[in-house]
């Protein structure tokens, strides 16, 4: 299992103005430990920075050409090691101010990419709810079928919090397992990544299923805490990350919790509901468009590597 932090590479492109020699560019490799994908070796580009096109092209160009050297066939960015890092890029920004925790990059940043051969691998969105006091009347006979199989859903309780963080990895690993580019990570690595969202957290608004007492599904949602720095009220929480163990009996336990969270916002006076960075091809997806219309678009780029050898 995968660390947070195991780049294979490390580069950097220092400007020509020897007078200042500033980074003007950088990024990380991965080749080791990539996760499968159809019949090629992948290899990632990630923590990805650059002052400009011409940058960028030289950049991208020394990468992949290093990725092709270690055996890789496809490039993959940008990504960041894994898919529990940051990775894609805003590709379509709307209207809609950037929300707490999501990721940003420069405009020309997509183009970059696609100048080099790369072509959409991957599309994500993130929507918005206006309206937080809808429910789906089909989900009164799903909480009732889950209630009957023991299954009740509760909030965080940050009292207990590593035991509950614990809950939670094990049903996130077991649940993303067959997700897009999914790589194992070790619990520590899982713990590191929330611990530091703790002052930030509205346990109401992180609800845990629970059967027997045992945890097989989670929502994390947190306020939007950059309408706090725009002066605003923060009348928005953002919905990041449902998981439910795969089991039939927890069929609609998505849907659910979802809905729980949102109702629990609109009673604590918050207004909307950003359901952040889906893939396009998740269920999670299709749980959206019947409560919110696309934001923003994102995307993960790739590129085959067997021209880099010749």
């Amino acid at each position: 299992m995968q660390e947070i932090e195991t780049a294979d590479a490390h580069w950097v492109l220092i400007g020509d103005d020897s007078s200042d020699r500033n980074i003007i560019g950088r990024c990380s490799l991965w080749w080791k430990n990539t996760p499968p994908y159809l019949n090629h070796r992948v290899g990632f580009i990630g923590h990805y920075a650059v002052q400009d096109a011409a940058t960028a092209t030289r950049l991208l160009q020394q990468a992949c050409e290093q990725l092709a050297a270690f055996g890789c066939t496809l490039a993959i960015a940008p990504i960041d090691g894994n898919t529990w890092q940051r990775y894609r890029l805003l590709t379509k920004r709307g209207t809609h101010p950037v929300f707490f925790l999501e990721p940003d990059n420069p405009d020309d940043w997509p183009s970059h990419f696609l100048d080099q051969g790369f072509t959409p691998l991957a599309q994500y969105s993130s929507a918005l709810n206006s309206n937080l006091s809808y429910v789906d009347p089909r989900l009164e006979r799903v909480e009732s079928r889950l209630h009957k199989a023991g299954v009740e859903i509760r909030p965080l309780n940050l009292q207990r919090i590593e035991q509950e963080l614990h809950g939670i990895y094990q049903v996130a690993i077991a649940s993303f397992r067959s997700n897009f580019l999914y790589t194992p990570i070790t619990e520590a690595a899982f713990v590191a990544q929330y611990l530091p969202l703790l002052p930030y957290l509205n346990p109401e608004l992180i609800l845990i299923a629970e059967d027997n007492h045992k945890p097989v599904g989670f929502l994390f949602a947190i306020p939007d805490w950059l309408q706090a720095q725009r002066g605003e009220n923060v009348n928005s929480i953002i919905i990041k990350t449902v998981a439910v163990l795969p089991k039939r009996i927890y069929a609609g336990l998505g849907n659910l919790l979802v809905a729980k969270c949102q109702t629990r916002a609109y009673e604590k006076n918050f207004t909307r509901a950003i359901h952040a960075l889906m893939h396009d091809a998740n269920p999670s997806r299709n749980l959206s468009r019947r409560y919110a219309q696309t934001i923003r678009r994102y995307t993960l780029f790739a590129k085959p590597l067997w021209l880099q050898k010749m």
